[in-house]
């Protein structure tokens, strides 16, 4: 399976359709996208972002292949290497069983597991892969669908966040401060939220192999100097700032 897309991420009529859905406030779902994901669901090669869960694999393969790969599968979780390694590790367990390796993956914006297809409203794994390659929205309504088949929209909109660390993120979520780490990502998102445009920037710039920092869709001066060297590069103004010829030049 090819993996790559376009990498289109995110605009407002995106994030409007979701909180819709889960009759959530948009700081409500950005704490739940940043802590996944820092906010942002493609690899530099627009490829999604994923996590290969060996211990997952394992379980599903009623452990068939534990002395293959125990890296592949494993009753213990880990075995992590983070970024496109995970395609690696991704690819290894494909050749074994495509259908079980896909449904022990977790998956952009929001990582939803492969096994929880039909929750994130999809018929099969393989389409929800699809689906995922495609752009952040997808992957975005993914979550939202998800959220709701869980019962997790009333703790998503009152930001109860131990009850919704409870059931998104597992029985263990306080090892990692999962709840924490949610209440503390509301509280930066209650105050400012991302300008949308800019994190298109951000991700245009990202992909192109310019460093524009986190893509959160706040200016920064790694933004700023990715601006300015793509300005340069582009015989644009060099004024470090988003004008309409940057924008232009850079897709937008």
């Amino acid at each position: 399976m090819n993996f790559q897309g376009l990498g289109r991420p995110l605009n407002d009529e995106d994030m409007d359709a979701a909180c819709q859905l889960l009759k959530a406030a948009d700081p409500d779902v950005w704490a739940v996208l940043t802590v996944e994901t820092r906010g942002f669901g493609f690899l530099q090669d627009k490829r999604p972002q994923i996590l290969f869960e060996r211990h997952v694999f394992h379980r599903l393969t009623d452990g068939k292949y534990d002395d293959v790969d125990s890296n592949i599968s494993n009753p213990i979780q880990g075995g992590y290497t983070g970024g496109s390694g995970e395609y690696d590790r991704l690819n290894k367990a494909i050749i074994l069983n495509e259908d079980k390796a896909l449904q022990s993956t977790s998956w952009g914006i929001g990582q939803v597991m492969g096994f929880n297809f039909k929750s994130a409203g999809f018929p099969s794994v393989s389409e929800m892969v699809i689906s995922m390659i495609e752009d952040e929205k997808s992957q975005l309504m993914a979550v939202a669908n998800f959220i709701a088949a869980m019962g997790l929209a009333s703790a998503l909109q009152r930001q109860n966040w131990v009850a919704f660390a409870r059931k998104y993120n597992g029985p263990s979520f306080r090892d990692n401060e999962y709840d924490t780490r949610l209440a503390a990502a509301y509280a930066k998102f209650n105050v400012k939220l991302p300008d949308l445009h800019l994190r298109a920037a951000q991700a245009a710039l990202f992909y192109l192999g310019i460093d524009p920092g986190p893509i959160d869709g706040f200016r920064g001066r790694r933004t700023t100097s990715a601006l300015l060297e793509f300005q340069a590069n582009s015989g644009l103004n060099q004024s470090g700032f988003l004008d309409q010829d940057t924008s232009s030049a850079l897709g937008l």
